[in-house]
């Protein structure tokens, strides 16, 4: 369990930017005075570039000395940071955070590929979410109140502390090797189904897209809906911890029922949620609605990692859902912030965000029910 723990963080550190979006958000449009739009372009960029620099370090796995790299690549992020926090342009910080996410998305594909190696990586890919949402709940509630005082580099402060205690970590992790499985190259990469695995990574993109697409703007719809900052960001901290129960469920889980059902039953909740926050201004709909979305989120995206996972074990396959998982987080942000427009459509944007979710349900459910009676007839002596 130490070990799946300090995996998560390396796995965070490239992304975790990713877990305290809203704060990074509100605090470049309160902090700055960037209009939402600009805002939204910067986080997008943050994850387009994470995306890119994930399906690179695909095709790198197999020949790269992970450790080594993850050292690198972690000292990189941490100077793309500070450069951050000189930057008050949003045409610069565009840039730049692209450059930053391009780094950070080849460190979470280590940690993904990595994570692949390890036995039960759906127990492992659970625990990364048990980080993720534990420390970007405290993300969310202190950093949207730390900026009006300490200005936008706190926000940078936050993801240079975040690397170096991952930096820090590093040297208990096990070796790992890669040589330790066979390679998806060549002819083993012909047995790969393509086809469910193409519908796999699809699902990854639509249910990252989705949930990023309101969580980005979650403080904005708060806001419109007259509620207090304060309750705003306890409701954001409650959701994230709250939202450990799911990934814990998966740990404790793992795949005893399968993964077909269990995503069933959390999508259709995950609908749910999001239809609830049509009624915002009630402030415990709000606070139910995001805490029952942040345990769904927890719980589905272990499930859709674990089943890209499946398909190979060199890390490969997961690195690639990382990179449709990455697509589908930087695309959510942009297409919420067009559905959003000058005139704050949150309404729209909730509706065409629950639309997507029921899709991603309609495309994931028979290629994990087929892998449900695969390992089903494995086990069938």
């Amino acid at each position: 369990m130490t070990a799946r723990f300090i995996l998560a963080m390396l796995a965070t550190a490239g992304l975790f930017y990713v877990n305290i979006m809203p704060a990074i958000i509100d605090g470049l449009i309160e902090g700055l005075g960037f209009s939402a739009q600009e805002a939204g372009y910067v986080g997008s960029a943050n994850m387009y570039g994470a995306a890119v620099g994930a399906l690179v370090i695909v095709f790198l796995i197999p020949r790269l000395a992970w450790r080594p790299a993850a050292y690198s690549l972690l000292v990189a992020l941490v100077g793309l940071d500070l450069l951050s926090m000189l930057v008050t342009s949003p045409e610069i910080l565009i840039a730049g955070r692209f450059l930053h996410g391009l780094i950070g998305g080849a460190l979470v594909g280590i940690g993904f590929a990595v994570i692949a190696r390890t036995s039960q990586p759906d127990r492992t890919f659970g625990v990364l979410l048990v980080v993720q949402f534990g420390l970007g709940g405290l993300g969310n509630l202190y950093l949207p109140r730390l900026v009006p005082v300490f200005g936008t580099d706190v926000l940078f402060q936050a993801l240079i502390l975040f690397s170096l205690v991952t930096m820090a970590l590093i040297p208990f992790l096990d070796a790992y090797p890669k040589d330790a499985q066979k390679s998806a190259t060549g002819e083993d990469a012909e047995a790969l189904e393509k086809r469910p695995l193409a519908l796999v990574l699809l699902a990854i993109f639509l249910f990252q897209a989705a949930n990023m697409g309101l969580f980005a703007f979650i403080i904005g719809l708060g806001r419109q809906a007259a509620l207090e900052l304060d309750f705003i960001t306890w409701t954001l901290a409650l959701s994230g911890w709250i939202g450990i129960v799911g990934a814990v469920l998966v740990v404790l889980m793992n795949t005893r029922f399968g993964r077909a059902k269990p995503l069933a039953v959390a999508m259709v909740l995950t609908v749910a949620g999001f239809l609830v926050l049509h009624f915002s201004d009630n402030s415990l709909l709000f606070l139910l609605a995001n805490c029952g979305m942040g345990i769904t989120w927890a719980f589905v995206i272990p499930y859709l990692l674990g089943l890209a996972a499946d398909f190979d074990k060199t890390g490969q396959m997961a690195t690639l859902g990382g990179f449709a998982s990455k697509m589908g987080l930087a695309s959510g942000p942009v297409i919420a912030g067009l559905l959003l427009g000058d005139a704050e459509a949150y309404g729209r944007m909730i509706n065409v965000s629950a639309i997507i979710l029921i899709v991603c349900l309609a495309v994931v459910y028979i290629p994990a029910l087929e892998r449900d009676r695969k390992a089903v007839d494995e086990r069938t002596p």
